[in-house]
């Protein structure tokens, strides 16, 4: 929101300095991000008159001028077409910098002749669009003055950021208010004119009331629309709205002054009278920004028996706008709920600083008076006659009472304020304090629900600055670990992953539908999310890291592995899941492989074991399984299990459909981790064993075994392992082989089995019994020793 410190002393009367009233806004919760002086990028550029002006010898379209600037004449060649002798204008001199391209200013020839600066136009001084000639002043400007001063554009201009909850703070006065209320000076009243109209008020009604409650409007016939005043001008200028007519400067002046946004409407392009309404799927509208927009069906709207003119509260049309021409017109004050402007706004993807406005929540009691406002702007700067007022449907006006406590104040706000002095601020604000502290919210407080915000508008007025800072009282002794089983258990695995060289990404937990579809859908949508395009809470944490991926594809990374830790959002819960993406190159090429490798199945595998052993998972009873989703491309994906049905991980090579949705290579790889899925920890003491390593040498024995093309071989390997608990203590998978001497539709598995003895070395029997044992298991599941 910004205002320059002139505009807000029309609303507040004080005598405190700009540092002041700096130090003051951010005080009191009205955080400023910036003060910028534009007279600060014109203060080398002056009041000149212009003495003598003669062709240039060399160039039929310049003229040598004579110039005072007030230090006596100064030549100058000029090109613009109204130069002439007598002329007062703006005066840059040697060393100025022209604010609209940067030009330094300095002595130069032109065409042969020196000229001393320059006379200026409009635009090269970023003051309108006018480039057909130099700035014309009035003939009594005074030669010497810095033209700042004299133009009036050293009022400096104050930005502040205003939070959601203060829709009061989006106008000047709003703003002022609160200034008042905290001590900076006393804010005027508001002159509310009397407008006698004449005559019946416009055609106008609500068809939807839940959109659109009220609907006020008064006509102005016999106008004149052209160029608005000095001052309103300056001031919209200032704060970076381009003035456009003088209605138009009216509307927009009133909204960034009393945060009551309106609308006119030109008369002689309406057909018959205005409805607010709900819109019919498949209607359009050209807006004031040029852009068509055709509606869903459902938006309030307000249109005429031709069609849509306006999008409710938000941007009117194109068609129904003012013009030059314009002689009759129909202003427009309404309210609009701020749920149905939010829906909309995003629905369309439409911002305007109407819909900043009524989105939070614009003052409903403020109706007559902003119509009042507007009008007598227009009558007087316009001319015209004025109609009655129709007042279609009513504003949501009921007055809301809260029960107050002011001991709360100390308990909740931590700070001690006298009754008599949390009266004062609450009266200052505009809240009515009655009986038994029975505070009447204001009608353009629509943030204030209970006592504890009445504590906190005292508390800021009053000073967060004075609430003193009071250290938490600490127990005697060790502290006591306040971090939970599942807290624990994120920060190991978050230390792994960081640990073994992946790299922590935090996405959004909405997506897109289309996002959410391939990973089964989205159980639960925001009903007012903060774009279009993320609605969907995440079934999955893969999209946002696939998109993630991608990006940083595009930006030069060779090889992306990232993991996140986050919820996704089921039918039935919110699951803890760490999701893993494995994008571009394994390694890069070198002298060992020309070529460089990318990822695969097994990559995403070993970072899994590895992660489920930081977490204390039974790494040694897991199951490969097969069918961990469409997601992923068949036969290059698994899922990692505890039985048939405990499903702890699944990864794989992505399917090529969903890689091309994501514009992700083929080949990307990525797992996830379902953490709620691990089996709690055993009670038990909190000391481990002393370490007691074996007192004899384990033994190694291969085994090779033929088996179908269809056994996996960690049911092979799970096979060998249970065929002896007590002497097997490993055994893993290290060469599979399929050709000559193996049958077709088989294959070769080798397995190497760890024996490790007890008390005594195994006999030569022992290790011939254990070795029956493994032949045995294998048979079991149709392998053959292989010869």
């Amino acid at each position: 929101m910004k205002f320059t410190y002139g505009w807000l002393q029309q609303h507040l009367d004080t005598d405190a300095t700009l540092d002041t009233i700096l130090e003051g806004l951010t005080r009191i919760g009205l955080e400023v991000e910036g003060v910028e002086n534009p007279g600060e990028k014109l203060a080398a550029f002056r009041v000149a008159r212009v003495l003598t002006a003669e062709r240039h010898p060399q160039a039929d379209k310049l003229q040598v001028l004579s110039v005072d600037a007030g230090d006596g004449p100064l030549q100058v060649v000029c090109g613009a077409p109204n130069a002439r002798a007598g002329l007062v204008g703006v005066f840059g001199m040697p060393g100025a910098t022209v604010p609209a391209n940067g030009m330094v200013l300095k002595v130069a020839a032109i065409r042969g002749v020196e000229s001393n600066g320059m006379m200026c136009s409009t635009r090269e001084l970023e003051l309108g669009e006018d480039h057909d000639g130099i700035i014309e002043l009035p003939d009594d400007a005074p030669v010497g003055t810095p033209f700042p001063a004299y133009a009036g554009l050293d009022d400096p201009v104050i930005d502040v950021s205003v939070t959601p909850n203060r829709q009061d703070c989006m106008g000047v006065r709003g703003i002022a208010r609160d200034l008042a209320a905290a001590g900076y000076g006393t804010l005027k009243p508001l002159a509310v004119p009397v407008v006698a109209g004449e005559g019946d008020g416009p055609d106008v009604r609500v068809e939807d009331a839940d959109g659109c409650p009220a609907f006020y409007a008064q006509a102005v016939r016999g106008l004149t629309n052209g160029e608005s005043p000095d001052w309103m001008r300056k001031r919209l200028n200032a704060i970076g709205q381009k003035p456009i007519s003088t209605l138009v400067d009216i509307t927009n002046y009133v909204m960034f002054d009393l945060g009551r946004p309106l609308h006119v409407y030109d008369m002689a392009k309406l057909t018959g009278g205005l409805v607010a309404r709900k819109a019919v799927a498949g209607e359009s509208v050209v807006a004031l920004n040029g852009k068509s927009y055709t509606l869903g069906g459902g938006e309030t709207v307000i249109a005429d028996d031709a069609g849509v003119h306006d999008i409710g509260g938000i941007m009117g049309g194109e068609h129904s706008g003012v013009s030059e021409t314009t002689t009759d017109v129909l202003i427009e004050c309404a309210y609009f709920t701020p749920e149905a402007i939010a829906r909309t706004g995003q629905k369309l993807a439409l911002t305007s600083d109407a819909r900043t406005r009524f989105e939070r929540g614009v003052d409903p009691a403020f109706l007559d008076q902003g119509l009042a406002i507007a009008t007598d702007y227009v009558l007087q700067l316009c001319g015209g006659t004025a109609s009655g007022v129709t007042r279609a449907g009513s504003p949501p006006v009921e007055p809301r009472i809260v029960t107050h406590q002011p001991a709360r104040v100390a308990t909740l706000g931590g700070l001690d304020v006298a009754e008599d002095r949390q009266r004062d601020i609450l009266e200052r604000l505009g809240f009515t304090v009655g009986d038994g502290w029975q505070v009447t919210v204001p009608s353009w407080r629509r943030d204030i629900d209970g006592t504890a915000d009445l504590v906190e508008e005292v508390i800021r007025i009053e000073g967060l600055d004075k609430v003193p800072s009071t250290p938490l009282d600490r127990p005697a002794g060790v502290a006591v670990p306040t971090a939970t089983a599942e807290q624990k258990l994120e920060r190991r695995i978050r230390r792994a992953a960081a640990a073994r060289g992946l790299a922590e990404a935090i996405t959004w937990s909405f997506i897109a539908e289309e996002e959410a579809a391939p990973f089964g859908g989205g159980a639960w949508e925001v009903v007012n999310p903060i774009a279009n395009d993320m609605r969907i809470m995440r079934p999955s944490l893969l999209p946002g890291l696939l998109s993630a991926a991608a990006r940083n594809l595009k930006r030069g990374a060779s090889s992306v592995k990232l993991f996140e830790i986050g919820r996704r959002y089921l039918a039935d819960a919110e699951r803890m899941t760490l999701g893993m993406v494995f994008a571009g190159e394994r390694s890069p090429r070198g002298w060992r492989a020309s070529k460089a490798q990318g990822f695969d199945a097994f990559d995403a595998k070993g970072e899994l074991l590895a992660l489920l052993e930081a977490a204390g998972a039974p790494v040694g009873n897991l199951q490969v399984m097969e069918a961990p989703g469409d997601v992923y491309h068949p036969g290059q994906s698994a899922t990692l299990r505890l039985g048939p049905k405990t499903v702890l991980a699944s990864f794989g090579v992505l399917h090529p459909t969903i890689a091309k949705a994501f514009d992700l290579p083929a080949g990307t790889v990525a797992a996830e981790l379902y953490l709620d899925a691990l089996p709690a920890k055993r009670g038990g003491g909190a000391m481990r064993g002393a370490y007691a390593p074996p007192a004899l040498q384990a033994v190694t024995r291969d085994f090779a075994f033929v088996v179908a093309d269809d056994v996996a071989g960690d049911q092979l390997v799970r096979a060998v392992r249970g065929a002896d608990k007590a002497a097997i203590v490993d055994a893993r998978l290290f060469d599979v082989f399929a050709g000559p001497g193996v049958e077709p539709g088989h294959k070769s598995l080798a397995i190497e089995v760890t024996l490790q003895p007890g008390a005594k070395s195994f006999t030569d029997a022992e290790l011939k019994a254990i070795s029956d044992k493994i032949v045995a298991a294998a048979t079991k599941i149709g392998g053959s020793l292989r010869a």
